[in-house]
């Protein structure tokens, strides 16, 4: 691995891809720290530190500290990750948005515009909520956050703030563009990443307090090389069906003839599962802690999956998400009928229905054990927390939302840079068997 690494070097088309891309995300953690003006940023970043595990944390964790500093970067990139997960639902509903996906570029160009529109609209309204949000005392327990609150602070607050995510956006296009890997993933992913100083400083004032002990953080190392382990599994294990395709005469060439296989992955859903789980469950606890009725907060914190109930709830949500998305992303008619289409079939399935019910029961078996392995590390974090008694962003590290995401998008970003190794005859991060 150490000489794939060199070997990217050696590349200069890939060696500027990487260049690009560490210069672009560097941009965006400068970005990081630039203030909105008219906020009490100490204050605020307190606010957040007591509500670290609630919907408040979580939105922290993925603008990479931007939304508890109040900087430009503050509502992050997920108003664009909201909108494309909205779009693709409707594709999987509505027939015309379905056929924009299914019509090539020029549908998919259309509906990245589409994307970009929604995104701000959505900045617009998420920005004048979180200023008018800030103006009130009442919320932060009669702390000010704003020192002149009024339509001047709001109107500069919505522009900073759309204006952010909008630059976020551009960023993430060129990094897919000019880079290399998923710019919109790689931008969430150091967001991520860059909390994890914070959460190791966090452990060490904790064991230089004598809140824990030298054997506690060798034993929690050991988990996180566990957990990272599974979450790759989970990542990359998929059912290979085997799949055969007929012979075609088209004048004088011959297609077809070929075995492959059509992979079905253990989680399809991925994290979509997971993001919108935490949301269902994570949004009314949050909306409840501001209630001044006692029954109420203690309505949210049963809702919240730090309490006991909560986690039991969050682990049939996931659950249930996994299947929804299943049905969602891989559609077991659609596959059917372009096998069918192409001269594909599955060796013993008679093309057409049968081979749909056939993908429809292993989908089944698949999404069982992946949507259970996906909420035992969803809800791990949480159990940590209870056993060791560590803050939230301490235990994010032990899985959930953030470390799945940096699990896979590491690895997709390794498999393309792998790919341009083996293009150009070098060895690539995995070495295969020799053939003895």
């Amino acid at each position: 691995m150490i000489t794939a690494f060199k070997d990217t070097l050696k590349v200069p088309d890939l060696k500027r891809k990487i260049l690009i891309v560490v210069a672009l995300l560097t941009v965006y953690r400068f970005g990081c720290y630039i203030p909105v003006p008219g906020i009490n940023g100490k204050a605020l970043a307190s606010f957040f530190d007591r509500m670290s595990g609630t919907l408040f944390g979580i939105a922290d964790l993925f603008a990479g500290g931007a939304l508890s500093n109040a900087t430009i970067f503050a509502l992050g990139i997920m108003p664009y990750i909201s909108v494309s997960i909205i779009l693709e639902l409707l594709a999987s509903i509505f027939p015309f948005f379905e056929h924009m996906l299914r019509s090539g570029v020029e549908g998919r160009r259309k509906l990245t515009q589409w994307t970009r529109y929604g995104t701000v609209i959505l900045c617009l309204f998420q920005g004048f909520a979180v200023s008018v949000w800030l103006e009130n005392p009442a919320h932060f327990d009669g702390v000010v956050m704003v020192n002149s609150p009024g339509w001047l602070f709001r109107i500069t607050t919505v522009l900073t703030l759309t204006t952010g995510t909008i630059f976020l956006m551009w960023l993430g296009e060129q990094i897919t563009e000019k880079g290399i890997g998923n710019g919109i993933s790689l931008i969430i992913t150091a967001s991520i990443l860059s909390r994890m100083p914070v959460a190791v400083h966090q452990t060490a004032q904790l064991m230089s307090a004598g809140e824990i002990n030298p054997g506690l953080i060798v034993l929690m190392a050991g988990l996180i090389f566990v957990v990272v382990g599974a979450a790759i599994m989970l990542n990359e294990g998929e059912r290979r069906i085997p799949v055969q395709y007929a012979k075609r005469v088209v004048g004088r060439r011959v297609y077809g003839g070929q075995t492959t296989y059509l992979p079905i992955k253990l989680n399809p859903g991925g994290v979509l599962p997971l993001i919108f789980a935490v949301s269902f469950l994570t949004f009314p606890s949050t909306i409840l802690r501001f209630a001044n009725n006692p029954f109420l907060q203690k309505l949210a914190h049963v809702l919240s999956p730090v309490s006991g109930p909560g986690m039991v709830l969050y682990a049939l949500l996931i659950v249930g998400f996994c299947y929804f998305y299943a049905s969602v992303i891989f559609n077991p008619e659609h596959v059917s009928d372009d096998l069918k289409k192409y001269g594909g079939f599955v060796a013993g399935i008679r093309p057409g229905k049968a081979t749909g019910e056939y993908l429809e029961r292993i989908l089944g078996r698949l999404t069982l054990p992946g949507s259970l392995m996906l909420t035992v590390i969803a809800i791990f974090p949480y159990i940590i927390m209870h056993i060791f008694r560590i803050p939230y962003l301490i235990a994010s590290m032990f899985g959930g939302i953030g470390l799945l995401i940096v699990v896979s998008v590491i690895l997709e970003t390794l498999r393309q840079i792998e790919a341009h190794l083996i293009m150009r005859h070098y060895e690539g991060f995995l070495k295969k068997a020799r053939a003895r």
